[in-house]
């Protein structure tokens, strides 16, 4: 597969910010414990369906302090049809119970403190930095690695040596480019059946066989 020159990885930049103007997450949340928590849910399960379940469980548990003391079995109950629900439950309130022990009840805002709850890998972490924050990070989903790997701007066989290419190579705007990237992989440059001809705007870019496979 070839890659992107220096100058398309510049094009593609351009057109995906611009096409994504101010792009944010899908994810419904009102201040950062709801984030954390529904970036965490969303690990192999849609943003719509992590939309569906937090209302019931962000009425129920407002804060960590309630959700901390909260029961696995009613957590497990509410999370039901979230994908993992059981070591969701498990982790959240581990999660919580770490933020009250460790932080005095305030979701911590760096990653090193991120990393260390619960649940939190770097992935989601990163996430939860980008959207809050704004911060110069990048974080690889399923969406962002299919993407970066159709338009050449990776080879890497890891989402984590996937998130240090696209860092070194693209270095500014790296949160509104992750947002981009997302949204552009979910809803044009799908896992199957991408929309190459009728919405791709990148397709002159596109380096894989599965585009011209979908025309």
């Amino acid at each position: 597969m070839k890659m992107a020159t220096k100058q398309e990885i510049l094009d593609i930049s351009r057109l995906l910010l611009q096409y994504y103007d101010n792009a944010v997450t899908e994810l419904n949340y009102r201040n950062a414990y709801e984030l954390v928590i529904a970036v965490s849910l969303s690990a192999q399960c849609t943003d719509k369906r992590v939309n569906l379940i937090t209302p019931k469980l962000f009425q129920k548990y407002p804060d960590v302090y309630s959700l901390a003391d909260a029961s696995q079995d009613d957590i497990k109950e509410i999370l039901k049809s979230c994908s993992f629900f059981n070591n969701k439950a498990k982790n959240i309130i581990k999660m919580a119970q770490r933020v009250v022990e460790v932080f005095n009840g305030e979701i911590p805002l760096n990653e090193k403190d991120l990393i260390s709850l619960a649940g939190v890998g770097q992935k989601t972490a990163h996430v939860v930095l980008i959207e809050y924050m704004g911060a110069n990070l990048m974080a690889v989903d399923t969406h962002v690695f299919r993407v970066a790997h159709r338009l050449g701007l990776s080879k890497d066989k890891t989402a984590i040596q996937t998130e240090a290419t696209l860092v070194k190579k693209l270095q500014h705007n790296l949160h509104a480019f992750h947002q981009a990237m997302v949204l552009f992989g979910r809803y044009i440059c799908t896992a199957k059946n991408p929309k190459c001809d009728s919405e791709c705007f990148l397709q002159p870019y596109c380096k894989s066989s599965d585009s011209f496979k979908a025309r």
